[in-house]
């Protein structure tokens, strides 16, 4: 008996040499829509669906393959008696191969201009409908819905005389349900959103591998790098990478980080990041202005860093950046001129992302043992809260306008986090601390005599007053944090005893 191949894409790429191979190899192809008349176009014998059904597509296609003469020739098990005496009664044919892919729902919702009736009539019901038909009986049916997997196909008919492995049908299969997954996780979280549902009873998130790395954190960790389908535009996994080595597992959660950090400027900005914190964040009237301020505010801890612009790279500050060893550098662009620069830096990463794009508020996950951890992104800015200054003298011009750099700076700052800023740039940053004031006696130690006539943030309330006296002591003049301590009047009195300015913004930035 005749093998016969079932074949509906959306996707066409590849399609029509596939198909036929197979129509060579002896296989029978029934066909639907605008899939059957590019086949047929291509001079491939072609059965329609409504030859097999007995039944004309109606509805604007949505109802052709919903029918018991495809589902039963999918689902129909050949060793059993029972199943093949009844497809013979009803006069139904086997179905052997199963080649689609579906309605391109993506795609639909990423066009701007797409309304919500477009979204719901690109939902496919016969595609999925047929892939887990087929799936479910993949002892018998081989389902293909990735057009990288046709070449794989057909050199396995080749080899074993027309059949494929049981083990390669059991990838197809699992491959399909990763499809018919991944596209309903997407309708799912279109709706949700589209309906304002916070926190659904079900998550289902979806990622596509962008790519396979080296390895992870460490050389003995396998990793990968997955990219959401509708995540944020400015997003290293949107990134264009221009020159250099493949970026590793660390790079991409650095980069990651460094871009966080930048989006939060309007003016000129530069961040430098290591592991994860700002080593260095400078905000000046140029690029270069802003990358000078970044280097000195840590010139040891830059080295072998990774470092963000939020405008285009020139040619002077490619230059001055070529002095010293760095990992990456993002920009939304770079000139021609700095680009023939650093391109002689053979293993220099330069990546472009585009920071035009709307940021909406993200939903960020982070995975646990056994769970994973769901929130909005932190994007709280010193305009979006409501100040007090408790203390007897208020923040000069000057101060307050550091205090504002300082306070952008901390929130992407691991907690327990303390960031010292000055002359539009930081000096000291402290990360990651156990206690407040450790943190504190880091970044004063980092800035040394910088910290004179400086600026102090903090992530969250001081819960006594050491971390303030520390602060006044090293001639601190300003200092901005949440406020909310019960021993709040404390410090309100130490900085009072220091002449030190003090801003409460009513709003912590922990960052774990």
């Amino acid at each position: 008996m005749k093998k016969r191949a079932l074949v509906s894409v959306s996707d066409k790429t590849g399609i029509v040499p596939f198909v036929q191979e197979l129509e060579k190899i002896g296989v029978e192809v029934i066909s639907t829509g605008g899939t059957k008349r590019v086949l047929e176009e291509a001079g491939v014998n072609v059965i329609g669906i409504e030859d097999v059904t007995g039944f004309p597509e109606m509805m604007d296609g949505r109802v052709k393959t919903l029918h018991p003469a495809i589902h039963g020739g999918l689902l129909g098990v050949r060793d059993n008696t029972e199943h093949m005496s009844a497809l013979k009664e009803q006069g139904i044919g086997l179905i052997d191969f199963v080649i689609v892919n579906l309605y391109p729902f993506q795609a639909t919702i990423e066009n701007p201009d797409a309304t919500f009736a477009d979204a719901i009539e690109n939902i496919d019901i016969g595609g999925p409908s047929m892939i887990r038909s087929a799936a479910k009986n993949h002892q018998d049916v081989a389902i293909i819905v990735d057009a990288d997997d046709y070449s794989v196909v057909l050199e396995e008919l080749k080899t074993l005389d027309g059949k494929l492995s049981d083990e390669r049908k059991t990838k197809l299969a699992a491959k399909a349900f990763r499809h018919t997954a991944a596209y309903d996780a997407l309708i799912g979280e279109y709706l949700t959103n589209h309906v304002g549902e916070e926190a659904p009873e079900k998550l289902t998130v979806t990622y596509n591998r962008k790519q396979m790395l080296r390895y992870g954190e460490n050389p003995h960790q396998q990793a990968a790098f997955y990219e959401r389908p509708l995540g944020n535009p400015v997003s290293i996994a949107r990134a264009e990478q221009l020159h250099g080595k493949e970026l590793s597992y660390n790079n991409i959660n650095d980069a990651d980080a460094a871009l966080a950090v930048i989006r939060d400027f309007n003016g000129p900005a530069v961040a430098a990041i290591k592991h994860m914190n700002p080593c260095g964040v400078g905000i000046g009237s140029s690029i270069f202005d802003a990358y000078t301020k970044a280097y000195d505010a840590d010139p040891t801890s830059i080295f072998g860093g990774i470092i963000a612009c939020n405008r285009e790279v020139d040619e002077e500050t490619a230059l001055k950046m070529k002095e010293i060893f760095l990992e990456i550098i993002i920009a939304p662009s770079f000139s021609k001129a700095a680009l023939a620069v650093l391109t002689e830096k053979k293993n220099l990463r330069l990546l472009t992302v585009d920071l035009s794009s709307d940021q909406p508020i993200e939903q960020r996950m982070t995975t646990v043992s056994g769970g994973a951890l769901m929130q909005e992104t932190d994007t709280l800015s010193y305009e979006d809260v409501e100040v007090t200054i408790p203390t007897k003298r208020k923040p000069s011009d000057n101060e307050l306008e550091q205090i504002k750099l300082a306070w952008k700076v901390v929130k992407h700052v691991k907690s327990n986090a303390i960031v010292l800023a000055k002359d539009n740039m930081t000096i000291g940053v402290g990360a990651g601390q156990m206690n407040r004031v450790g943190a504190a006696k880091i970044a004063l130690e980092q800035a040394g005599d910088k910290a004179g006539g400086s600026v102090m943030a903090s992530d969250a309330f001081f819960p006594m007053s050491d971390t303030v006296e520390a602060a006044g002591q090293a001639g601190i003049k300003a200092i901005i944090q949440p406020g909310g301590s019960k021993r709040d009047q404390e410090s309100i009195d130490m900085a009072d005893k220091y002449g030190i300015a003090m801003v409460f913004t009513g709003v912590r930035h922990f960052k774990h």
